[in-house]
């Protein structure tokens, strides 16, 4: 008895051995699924029944909905992979598929947001799928019909549409999502790193449109503290311009808001209103590293050649809130290794890590209606904090008791001027 025990544990052993090597090799499209994606029992949530398989979905089209309680996105779809499992019934299976652990989607679900789908069975603590299909963000949609992988997508393609092409035999009009790494340069073909003797000196890309195999975001190459690089996918025009204007303005230790900036309504409507997917744009920009100081300029130079619109900035003298120091008094240095940075929503309680934040805060503020000016020329961090602020008035005398003010006076500050060609 002991033997035969011990041989079931070495066949289970290798077994497990055979599976492992076999699922470090993620599916490709057109692939067949291995035994194991049909057998392997699967942690279930929001369900009695505590696993699955899916040996007996074999004949159906099966939607993967990979998943994670943190990710909004994946909730708001919910609702429509419950109408569309439901619309065709027995002819798909729709599968919810979360790495988290039993213990936090059970808490999810108990949750009165959570409580909402019930409808939802999930599998929990996933390892095999991640390997088999992986996949940088979620929402992520894995198609698999045959006994293959058809095809994989983002979220937004699950549709009627979509379904009916598939189950009626037609060409299907997916398409394929592969999900980027955001620490590569875009688009970037895989054949630059096989050639062991390139080094990447510059690039750039500016695309307009969805890239459906990234979020909408933004992301840096950087060298230690030395920014050479920035990265923005699937973003208005209008905000990639904002974030570049808003770096050179923080690398100069000012605050950037509406302000400093002259746009007429019209323009600005189009720039930051609802757009479709078509009108969104992908901007990458990488300089070696001894001219990471122009970077930001050069990508908003580039802006300016190859869009509709031009972004000029300039100095312009205009009346300013002037945040300076008023003697030579060091009352400000932190005493401690790290400072938080607070600002409240009713802007009544403050504090700061250091002065381009503290000024940054106070162009914030609802009786700020000027541009704020960093001019204390000071560069280390700060301890600040204050309280119950509710006016101008009280503002200046809490800096005072820090030695410093905020002067209304003209000053000669950066501009920027949006106007379309």
């Amino acid at each position: 008895m002991q033997k035969k025990f011990c041989r079931r544990l070495l066949s289970l052993a290798l077994t497990g051995m055979a599976f492992l090597a076999q699922s470090q090799n993620p599916l490709k499209i057109g692939d067949a699924l291995p035994k194991q994606f049909w057998e392997t029992p699967l942690q279930m949530v929001n369900t009695p029944q505590k696993s699955t398989t899916l040996s007996a979905d074999k004949d159906k089209l099966i939607l993967l909905d990979f998943w994670n309680t943190w990710c909004s996105a994946c909730i708001l779809n919910f609702p429509k992979m419950e109408e569309l499992q439901k619309q065709f019934g027995d002819k798909i299976k729709i599968l919810a598929i979360s790495n988290q652990d039993r213990a936090t989607l059970e808490k999810f679900f108990a949750s009165k947001n959570g409580s909402k789908y019930n409808a939802v069975k999930s599998i929990a603590d996933d390892k095999l799928m991640q390997k088999m299909f992986p996949h940088i963000g979620v929402p992520f949609i894995v198609w698999i019909k045959g006994g293959k992988l058809l095809n994989t997508t983002d979220a937004e393609q699950v549709n009627e549409k979509a379904i009916k092409e598939i189950l009626g035999g037609e060409q299907s009009s997916l398409q394929t999502v592969v999900q980027m790494d955001r620490e590569k340069p875009l688009m970037l073909s895989d054949n630059f790193e096989r050639e062991k003797s390139l080094k990447m000196v510059s690039y750039s890309l500016l695309a307009k449109g969805k890239i459906r195999g990234m979020g909408s975001g933004t992301g840096y190459h950087r060298s230690g503290k030395v920014v050479y690089g920035r990265q923005f996918t699937n973003l208005s025009l209008y905000d990639i311009m904002i974030a570049i204007v808003d770096d050179i303005f923080q690398l100069n230790q000012q605050p950037f808001t509406d302000k400093n900036m002259a746009i007429s309504q019209q323009d600005a409507a189009v720039l930051r209103g609802a757009i479709s997917d078509s009108e969104l744009y992908n901007y990458e920009y990488i300089v070696p590293t001894d001219s990471a100081d122009h970077l930001y300029k050069d990508m908003l130079e580039g802006l300016n050649r190859f869009t509709d619109y031009t972004f000029g900035l300039s100095k312009k003298t205009m009346r300013c809130f002037v945040l300076k120091r008023t003697s030579v008094e060091d009352k400000i240095a932190t005493k401690h290794n790290k400072t938080k940075f607070l600002f409240s929503k009713d802007h009544t309680d403050l504090q700061a890590a250091t002065m381009y934040s503290l000024a940054n805060s106070f162009s914030q503020l609802d009786y700020i209606n000027l541009p704020v000016v960093n001019a204390t020329n000071y560069h280390g961090r700060i301890d600040f904090v204050m309280n119950g602020v509710h006016s101008l008035e009280m503002l200046r005398k809490a800096l005072n008791n820090y030695d410093l003010d905020l002067a209304e006076e003209d000053y000669s500050v950066d501009f920027l001027v949006v106007t379309k060609k």
